[in-house]
Order: C-alpha cells, then sequence, then structure tokens
C-alpha cells in the first residue's frame, strides 16, 4: 500500500539553502507531507541529500539564550536519571556543543559528532571534542574503537533530519554501555498537529514522530524507553529517556502514551483535519500582512528560521510584502533567504530602517525575541506571531 498524501506545501527550495546573490540558483523539490496507512508514520514523499543539507551548517545553537538555558535543566534532568557523577557523555549530531557544555563543566569526559566540518571545528576549537561524521552504525563502531563506549548518549532533534532513522538508533545501541542510559528529543508529532507547526515541514525533516513511533525504534534496537520530559525546544519536544536494561516505566510515560493515543495520531482523518487547518491558517496569515504591506507600512521579519522559510513559500510572501528578515546569527548576514528572496541582515541593520512592524517568524523564540527587539532597539510596536493557532498581531507597548 502506497504512501498517502496529507499537506502540499508546493514545489521549495531546501530551508536552508541561503545565497549570497538573487541571481545564484536554488533547486525546488516538492515539498509534500505523507503518511504511512500501515504504521501511521507521517513522513515526506521526497528527500533531498544529507550531504548537500548537512555538510556546511548555518544553524547554530549557541545563538539562542534559550537553548543555552535549557541545556543546563537538560544535563540536570539527564544526570539524576543515569544516577552517575562522572563518565562519558556523547551526542549525536551535537552542533556546537552548547548542550554538552554542562556535562564537560561538570567534569565528565564528552564527545560530539556532527556532519557539518564549519560546525564541528568551531566546537573543537570552543573546548568541545568533536568529530565531523554522519552519524550511524558504521559512525558508531568507529567512535567506539577510537573513544571507548559511553555511560551516556544524547540525540537532540536529530531523527526527523536523516532518512534511516533506525541506522542512528542502532548505532547509539552500539555505543552505550550496558548499564548506560540515553536521551532522544523529537519535535512533538501531537503539538504539530494541535497547535498547526505546518512551518516544520521542510527537507531536513524526513518524518515527524509520535512517541509511539519512537519506542518501535527504540525496540527495534534492543533499547527500552523508560521515562520522558517536557522540552520546549521546537514550539514543543518530547525528551524520551532509555536504557538496555529495562527500567520501571514512569507514570509520566504511561500518561503520555495514553494521551497520545487518544488523539488518534494513527488515524488518516485526524492528519486530513491538520491540512484543512494549515490552508486555513496560511490564508488568514497572508491576509494579516498583506493588509499592513499595502497599507504602505514597512514590516520586517525576525528570525531567518528554517520554518521561517516554509512558511514564507508557501503563504507566497516575499520583498513585496516584507523589507528584509532580521537575524542573531553572522552565519546568515549578507545572504538572501530562499524563494522569498528576503535579505537576512543583522538585527541593528533591519531596525534602523524604522520598521512599523514586525513579523515574528521565528516564533518558537517569542519571549527571547520580543526582550531582545524591547531591550536592544525600544521596540514598542505592534508585532505578527504567525503560531501557534490563529495568527495574531499583539501590541507591545
Amino acid at each position: 500500500m502506497g504512501l498517502e498524501l496529507v499537506l502540499d506545501l508546493g514545489r521549495q527550495p531546501p530551508a536552508n539553502s541561503l545565497r549570497k546573490a538573487a541571481a545564484d540558483p536554488v533547486p525546488r523539490v516538492p515539498l509534500e507531507l505523507c503518511r504511512c496507512p500501515t504504521c501511521g508514520l507521517a513522513q515526506l514523499t521526497e528527500t533531498v541529500s544529507p550531504e548537500f543539507l548537512f555538510s556546511r551548517y548555518v544553524w547554530v545553537t549557541g545563538t539562542s539564550q534559550v537553548a543555552h538555558r535549557y541545556s543546563a535543566t537538560f544535563s540536570k534532568r539527564l544526570l539524576q536519571r543515569a544516577n552517575m557523577a562522572a563518565g562519558a557523555v556523547y551526542e549525536v549530531a551535537s552542533n556546537d556543543g552548547t548542550f554538552l557544555r554542562p556535562f564537560a563543566e561538570g567534569g565528565m569526559r564528552v564527545l560530539g559528532i556532527d556532519p557539518a566540518q564549519n560546525i564541528a571545528d568551531a566546537a573543537s576549537k570552543a573546548g568541545i571534542p568533536t568529530v565531523a561524521d554522519f552519524f550511524g552504525t558504521s559512525c558508531a563502531s568507529r567512535v567506539v574503537t577510537a573513544h571507548g563506549a559511553a555511560d551516556i548518549i544524547l540525540a537532540r532533534n536529530v531523527l526527523p533530519h536523516v532518512p534511516e532513522p533506525r541506522d542512528i538508533v542502532a548505532g547509539m545501541a552500539i555505543c552505550l554501555r550496558d548499564n548506560g542510559i540515553g536521551a532522544i528529543e523529537f519535535h512533538r508529532a501531537d503539538t504539530i498537529v494541535r497547535e498547526l507547526h505546518y512551518d516544520s515541514i521542510y527537507h531536513e525533516h524526513v518524518c515527524y514522530f509520535s512517541l509511539r513511533d519512537v519506542e518501535r525504534l527504540l525496540d527495534s534496537a534492543g533499547l527500552h524507553a523508560f521515562d520522558v520530559d517536557d522540552s520546549p525546544i521546537s514550539g514543543g519536544s518530547w525528551v524520551i529517556y532509555f536504557a538496555k536494561k529495562r527500567r520501571p516505566v514512569t507514570a509520566a510515560l504511561e500518561l503520555a502514551r495514553s494521551t497520545e493515543s487518544r488523539l488518534r495520531l494513527d488515524e488518516g482523518y485526524t492528519w486530513h483535519d491538520f491540512a484543512n487547518r494549515c490552508h486555513d491558517h496560511a490564508r488568514e496569515f497572508t491576509n494579516l500582512v498583506r493588509e499592513a504591506a499595502t497599507s504602505g507600512q514597512r514590516i520586517i521579519g525576525y528570525g531567518a528560521s528554517a520554518r521561517s522559510s516554509t512558511l514564507l513559500n508557501y503563504c507566497g510572501i516575499g520583498t513585496r510584502d516584507l523589507a528584509c528578515i532580521a537575524d542573531k546569527s553572522p552565519h546568515k548576514h549578507g545572504t538572501i533567504a530562499p524563494g522569498s528572496d528576503l535579505p537576512i541582515v543583522a538585527p541593528a541593520t533591519a531596525f534602523a530602517q524604522r520598521p512599523d512592524r514586525v513579523a515574528l517568524l521565528a516564533w518558537n523564540f517569542r519571549d527571547e525575541i520580543l526582550e531582545d527587539m524591547a531591550r536592544d532597539f525600544q521596540w514598542r510596536g505592534p508585532v505578527l506571531v504567525p503560531l501557534p493557532g490563529k495568527p495574531n498581531w499583539i501590541n507591545t507597548q
């Protein structure tokens, strides 16, 4: 039985294919969300080469203060469950090492594995040893040979990014000591559906996992889930904890399982209703932007995130609607957003244009960005918050 189409977001460029000039070519690939009618997994129909997407990367975890603060909480939670004060901690897709740093500062031996050579080099220079490689069973065997096994292994926001998630989880099992524990963080499918996170659908995210889906992956690798936590990342994620040896399942995990089951994520109706609501939302968001733009008001976007690319391209919003996109990451400054052709600039450059309104494209960092705009640019004007739920202008005065 073939895959069942859920939501067609059109032919879009890969979300992070930023370029220096508008004339530079950018590929466009169908962006279609579908689901397997047999197992229920939500996934894309087209896969872009991981080498194209990740060998050089522009998202740096440490750019976000939310991530910095959460990294300390994350490490404490994991260490409490591991019940150890020393040992080896490995992270899959570790980016700049922000989430390994609290473990290193606590005296543990850390190792990151990340495919982006530029990010891995920067992390190593900053004191977080990082191997530049695509993680999987082959990489895991090389890591264990060179560095030994891990007492703790974690993978944050990586499973959705890979065409072969089973290979990632199996690699984690290879790296993990028999008495060790692991953690996998992933954007919650129930939150995506309930809060309309369709902007999280882009080519880097091949699959959209429910708790049940991830537990199946763990089972296939001989790993056993025993607990779960909420995470603020991506606007709402799960962190699922697992071990090689069975542990008593916590009440939190039992509750999460039953809550997810009641949402019926394994039924096609749930996803098709999600698609219909996405169409309505996109129309409302576009109308709000266009009404302000056609009245002569200057609007800037804030947050040149991958999810902003999906939102802008699906809604057809570009240079006639927004003046530019502000972003804190220097890796993105002086580039052009794919599809929308909007220039990406430093926040100071964007606010020097004296905008009348701001479209908060990176809405999942809402509180941090509103605080930055008020403190650094004395912003008190209207801000368009697209998600979660209905888009609306809020007054920050």
